[in-house]
């Protein structure tokens, strides 16, 4: 059983900074691309950003210049810092993983639980 769990959500004031952190737990062999996105009430959710193995990023337009995502392969973990926030950046963030693991290992994506960012003044 493989399990996210993202920690770092709440609520912050426009121009303000968070930094989200999701980590990785269970019988796990290793971890391919890891990323963060994000739902609002309504609408369908939305890649933030991502990054592979070797440290590769990408980002959604929305967010390029802000947004941060960086990840540490010896704990398993993704974190998303996120700087100069706006309104519209509010949504439930999830973390996403492709994680390999099982017998015998295959690969399979697992969502986190989400976590709520909230900007408002």
């Amino acid at each position: 059983q493989v399990q996210l769990v993202e920690s770092g959500g709440g609520l912050v004031q426009p121009g303000g900074s968070l930094r989200l952190s999701c980590a990785a737990s269970g019988s796990i062999f290793s971890i391919d691309l890891m990323g963060w996105y994000r739902q609002i009430p309504g609408k369908e959710r939305e890649l933030v950003a991502s990054i592979t193995t070797g440290g590769s990023e990408n980002y959604a337009d929305s967010v390029k210049g802000r947004f941060t995502i960086s990840r540490d392969n010896a704990k398993n973990t993704v974190y998303l810092q996120m700087n100069s926030l706006k309104p519209e950046d509010t949504a439930v963030y999830y973390c996403n993983a492709k994680v390999l693991s099982g017998s015998p290992p295959r690969f399979f994506g697992v969502w986190g639980q989400g976590t709520l960012v909230t900007v408002s003044s």
